[in-house]
């Protein structure tokens, strides 16, 4: 796996917001991402060899915002990286009062 590949989503994210956290965020109060790599995405193989390996993974966004606009500068800095990327669920957390925006992404 290359993380040169995965921190291209890192970084993306980083041109959003400094409250950009890997795998998780403890104690946060509003308004913060957390992105991590899932597994492999769509891969080329050829010769008996991986040619190309694709990873994909999630961002997890959450707002106590309805309307927040860091939901469309996450989509715009992904674009702008040419990241791939679904919006794959939104959610109402009543426990937390977030709201959690989840994309699926993949570099290859």
């Amino acid at each position: 796996m290359s993380f040169k590949k995965i921190n291209k989503v890192r970084d993306a994210l980083l041109k959003v917001s400094s409250n950009v956290w890997h795998y998780e965020a403890m104690g946060k109060t509003d308004k913060y991402i957390v992105w991590a790599e899932d597994m492999e995405g769509g891969s080329v193989h050829g010769d008996g060899k991986k040619l190309e390996q694709a990873i994909q993974g999630t961002i997890d966004y959450f707002t106590k915002e309805e309307g927040d606009p860091t939901v469309d500068r996450i989509q715009e800095a992904l674009n702008g990286a040419s990241i791939q990327f679904e919006l794959s669920s939104v959610q109402y957390e009543e426990e937390t009062g977030f709201i959690h925006y989840e994309w699926i992404w993949e570099v290859a």
